[in-house]
């Protein structure tokens, strides 16, 4: 019997989201929590032991699943990267399960097609949002959408319906990020949704979209050049403009602020809401101190970590 094991990291995002859905710049790095499953064909659909159905079984599942022609498999989630939490789970899982999906029937496994097709997973149940999350995961690394690029760091163009994302490789320094995480989930469709009527009816939202497009261009110039007092300030600010949006929350708040003094900047990471913060620091312990001491859960987190992987194990044999 074949068995394919199969992961994707989660990741966090560094500059620029919200305004990414609408073709602005972004920069997202994978990070060392993965989401891992074993998989193969089965009798009946099963997810760890059980039945599969809409409570075990996600929609980005369902959906992978349907596209392949809805063979039964029996699932095993072995790690997790923490669901709501702005960590990129749904990302991560649609990655490794179309990975896996693709390898048990002999289909391509090159990253862009798994890339293609989980951010197709994503969109459906999400109904909106951009294929940064699952770009990263399937990359690894930094990836940058809508910055300048060379042709040898170009990966991939993904198109949605009137908005288009030019996805490529980034150079990232090594950096010590620390995450906070609130514990608050925080679905990304009603954030994402919240900003979109806010943006399609007040020019004043529509601006700060705008700036902080411009803070992301700035921060990838700060990231190249390894200026982390800049790049810090720029996370900063970002944070403030995203709490303009609406997308932040007390707990959040409290968390990037107490990690101010130890950090070279902190904001919030993914849709908002709750979820996580990240800090830029050079004193981890002190931040993640810090953040337990709000109440939060701090990871310390490397970012240099592979994309998707997948392991095929026919009978013993690789």
């Amino acid at each position: 019997m074949t068995t394919v094991t199969a992961s994707a990291p989660g990741k966090f995002v560094v500059l620029g989201e919200h305004a990414v859905v609408y073709g602005k710049p972004a920069i997202a790095l994978a990070m060392d929590m993965r989401f891992t499953m074993r998989a193969s064909f089965g009798k009946e659909f099963k997810v760890n032991g059980a039945p599969a159905n809409n409570y075990n079984l996600s929609p980005h599942m369902r959906y992978l699943s349907e596209k392949h022609g809805n063979d039964p498999l029996s699932i095993f989630i072995e790690e997790r990267v923490p669901s709501g939490s702005g960590l990129g789970s749904s990302a991560a899982l649609s990655a490794a399960y179309s990975a896996a999906v693709r390898a048990l029937k002999k289909l391509p496994t090159d990253p862009e097609s798994i890339a293609r097709e989980a951010y197709e997973a994503e969109f459906l149940a999400q109904g909106r949002g951009s294929p940064m999350d699952t770009s990263a995961s399937v990359n690894g690394g930094g990836i940058g959408l809508n910055i300048p690029y060379s042709n040898e760091d170009f990966l991939w163009r993904i198109e949605k319906n009137t908005h288009a994302w030019d996805i490529s490789k980034v150079k990232v320094p090594k950096m010590t990020f620390v995450i906070g995480n609130t514990g608050i989930r925080a679905p990304t469709g009603p954030l994402v949704e919240k900003v979109r009527k806010y943006k399609d009816s007040n020019t004043f939202a529509a601006s700060i979209v705008e700036e902080i497009g411009e803070v992301t261009l700035e921060g990838m110039d700060a990231m190249k050049r390894d200026d982390r007092v800049r790049l810090g300030s720029l996370m900063t600010a970002d944070h403030k403009l995203l709490s303009i949006l609406g997308v932040s929350c007390p707990q959040l708040n409290k968390l990037v602020e107490c990690s101010l003094p130890y950090s070279y900047g902190a904001k919030l990471t993914g849709s908002g809401g709750g979820g996580c913060m990240i800090a830029l620091t050079d004193h981890p312990e002190k931040v993640a101190r810090a953040i337990k001491l709000h109440g939060g859960t701090p990871y310390i987190v490397n970012t240099d970590v592979e994309g998707v992987k997948v392991h095929v194990d026919n009978n013993g044999k690789k």
